[in-house]
């Protein structure tokens, strides 16, 4: 295998043009081999070897590095390798029997159905401005239809032609989102988030550039999501949350709350547009500590020993 050719901008040009990966993943992508370049240096990453990766990532955890960081890079490296068997003759794939060190599996944070009902009604200023008008919008969508804040800030007005991947309709009262792996999907939208939807719409400004973003700043441009996770922590701190609240929480709690009200696991699944329902089984273990919490409360001999 020729080592003058370089692999990883030919890996990462792939990555971006034939499987069509959004920026931010090519990114993560560049971190990941930089990572590996670092601790391979001065060899070129395409002579690496399996000895090699498992003493790297021994290195790394030496170095503090968390499990699930080193699982990450690891597949990600796993993924170059078998691209370079794939176009440069490579044997074998150097991860291939690598594992990261165990760790232990934390659950996604959810609120109680009370506290999310709390931080959607808190009202935070005085009186309805622009702004605060179209937080409410923002944070009843993502907890009424558990979007990804990413999902969130890509939705436009409604459909406008071919190229529209994620709308609001309203006349359906659904929104429509393509979320990872290019995934189509419909979420229904629920009566409060319509109604702070429709609240929004009426004093939304158009848009510096034109586009038909749904959701946008003050100055008139698309909504960012490090926008909305600063405009969420910020309300939630106002609102007398006691925990950190970030986007992703509303989404678990939409997941957890939705589960515990049907036990529809498949439809969870659905909604929140998992290619696998080994993801959506996570919330299955929040359910059981929601039934544990009434149980411990509840009965009568619960705390007997």
């Amino acid at each position: 295998m020729s080592s003058e050719l370089d692999w990883p901008a030919r890996y990462l040009a792939q990555l971006a043009t034939q499987r069509r990966l959004s920026p931010h993943t090519v990114a993560a992508y560049r971190r990941d081999l930089a990572v590996l370049a670092r601790l391979c240096e001065p060899a070129a990453i395409e002579t690496v070897e399996h000895a090699m990766i498992r003493r790297y990532a021994a290195k790394l955890h030496g170095e503090g590095m968390s499990p699930r960081t080193i699982a990450r890079l690891l597949s990600g490296w796993r993924g170059f390798f078998a691209y370079l068997a794939e176009h440069a003759g490579l044997a074998a794939n150097p991860v291939d029997g690598v594992r990261a060190p165990r760790r232990a599996k934390g659950l996604p944070k959810a609120l109680s159905v009370d506290a999310a009902v709390q931080l959607m009604t808190a009202n935070t200023h005085g009186h309805p401005e622009p702004a605060e008008l179209c937080n409410r919008a923002m944070f009843e969508l993502l907890y009424s239809s558990g979007l990804r804040v990413s999902e969130l800030t890509s939705l436009d007005l409604a459909w406008t032609d071919a190229k529209s991947l994620s709308w609001y309709d309203l006349a359906g009262g659904d929104v429509v989102v393509t979320g990872k792996g290019n995934k189509m999907r419909r979420v229904p939208v629920g009566a409060p988030a319509r109604a702070a939807l429709a609240a929004w719409l009426a004093v939304r400004p158009p848009a510096q550039d034109g586009s038909a973003a749904l959701f946008l700043t003050a100055r008139g441009a698309r909504m960012t999501p490090r926008a909305v996770q600063q405009r969420l922590k910020q309300h939630a701190i106002l609102s007398g949350s006691p925990v950190h609240v970030h986007p992703h929480v509303l989404r678990h709690s939409f997941a957890s709350h939705l589960l515990q009200s049907s036990g529809d696991l498949r439809a969870v699944q659905e909604l929140l547009g998992h290619a696998s329902i080994t993801s959506t089984q996570v919330y299955t273990a929040l359910d059981f500590q929601h039934l544990a919490a009434v149980y411990d409360q509840a009965h009568p001999r619960a705390k007997s020993k």
